[in-house]
């Protein structure tokens, strides 16, 4: 299993698995509400569980409305998890058995006492994207108790252990199988575009979730007024920054590159200092969607939380 420093008990302890029961019921909610009642097929083990439990409908007498797709998502996670163990070693601790268990569980549970209808019903685009969502803020809760979430995850992690793929697209191949075996299966093109949409809005809520909405910006700044943009940068903004040498690639000029992070509101007074000190200055503004050290969150209390 995977090593931990958690103390059984401990503040940390109830926090990862307060974070994994509360993401496997929300995981479990958005399927319930929002996916499976429009066989939406957004991939992993639960997409297949989809299909096997809608061409299952009458089919076993003790579960005449399909096998329960929470069960099929049980049944096929545990044989994944052990044969994950047996190739890619113990990597897969208890905390991510005890969120596929209590993902599956909720799914029956919520299907039990709310039925197979969806929560907003003649509408399968805006179920895809609050679908997407709460699965998405699930996953994000699991994966910030150090969990994983199993599934067709292994299957992408087994396959690149014997090819030279990489592990991301790994991952999106065989959630597309699993989306085009729906395609196959329901003979509606329009299941596939759904799904693809919940994957999409599934993988944008879970970096939000793990990186927290962000409302900084990085710049670089090249300019040979750069100790006046710097006294402004310490001055006027109280922000810090560092410089990095360069050279030019057209005549080998040297240069001195500002490297510097502010909020939105920051960045626009910055500009307007930039373009009162030198309008030639060359500028890059990118998304900086975590930031971690003096001045903002620390690394200690990301990791420890």
């Amino acid at each position: 299993m995977i090593p931990t420093t958690e103390k059984l008990f401990s503040r940390k302890w109830f926090l990862n698995y307060s974070l994994i029961v509360l993401g496997s019921l929300m995981l479990a909610a958005g399927f319930v509400f929002f996916i499976s009642p429009y066989r939406i097929v957004p991939g992993g083990v639960y997409g297949i569980s989809i299909v096997i439990h809608y061409i299952t409908k009458g089919v076993f007498a003790w579960a005449p409305e399909g096998i329960p797709i929470g069960l099929m998502g049980l049944i096929l996670n545990v044989p994944l998890t052990i044969i994950g163990i047996k190739v890619l070693g113990p990597r897969f601790g208890v905390k991510t058995v005890v969120g596929f268990v209590l993902s599956s569980v909720f799914m029956d549970l919520i299907t039990y006492f709310w039925g197979e209808q969806p929560l907003v019903a003649g509408d399968a685009l805006l179920s895809s994207i609050f679908g997407g969502v709460l699965i998405g803020i699930g996953l994000g809760f699991i994966f910030k108790s150090k969990a994983t979430s199993g599934g067709s995850d292994i299957v992408a992690m087994i396959i690149a252990k014997y090819t030279n793929i990489p592990l991301g697209q790994l991952l999106i191949y065989v959630d597309s199988v699993i989306v085009l075996l729906g395609l196959v299966v329901f003979a509606d093109w329009k299941i596939p575009l759904y799904s693809w949409i919940v994957i999409y809005v599934t993988g944008k809520t879970i970096d939000v979730v793990l990186q927290g909405i962000s409302v900084d910006k990085t710049l670089f700044i090249i300019s040979d007024k750069f100790e006046e943009i710097r006294d402004r940068i310490i001055n006027d903004l109280q922000r810090g920054g560092t410089y990095i040498p360069g050279f030019g690639m057209y005549n080998g000029a040297q240069k001195t590159i500002i490297f510097t992070v502010v909020n939105r509101r920051e960045m626009a007074i910055l500009e307007e200092y930039i373009h009162m000190i030198d309008p030639q200055a060359f500028v890059t503004v990118l998304e900086a969607n975590e930031i971690l050290g003096e001045g903002f969150k620390s690394l200690t209390e990301k990791i420890s939380a």
